[in-house]
């Protein structure tokens, strides 16, 4: 199992738009996310500054890799483009956090 963080970035007065998509996540993507290793998955907003925490455990670096590479996740990531800042393949634009510190 692993264990990713990273940070994004979300558009000012898009915060309640991406609760929203949020809360009527597809069913086709949340399969896609488990059949991936995708567990224990949570996404965290700092309101003051718009970024995006991310964490989540997966069980491995081959299956999380290619979550990204899936039609649905294609989909989604072109879905959100419009409230969060991202690349030219419409990925959202991530930054991966260093872990500093675990207590098991």
């Amino acid at each position: 199992m692993i264990r990713k963080v990273c940070k994004m970035k979300l558009y000012k007065n898009c915060y309640d738009e991406y609760k929203k998509r949020h809360d009527e996540i597809w069913l086709e993507m949340k399969e896609e996310l488990k059949k991936h290793g995708y567990d224990n998955y949570s996404i965290f907003l700092d309101e003051e500054t718009g970024y995006l925490f991310s964490y989540v455990e997966a069980r491995d670096e081959k299956s999380y890799n290619e979550m990204a590479n899936t039609e649905i996740c294609q989909k989604w990531w072109k879905y959100m483009k419009d409230i969060m800042e991202t690349n030219e393949d419409n990925s959202p634009k991530s930054v991966d956090l260093k872990k500093i510190f675990y207590l098991p």
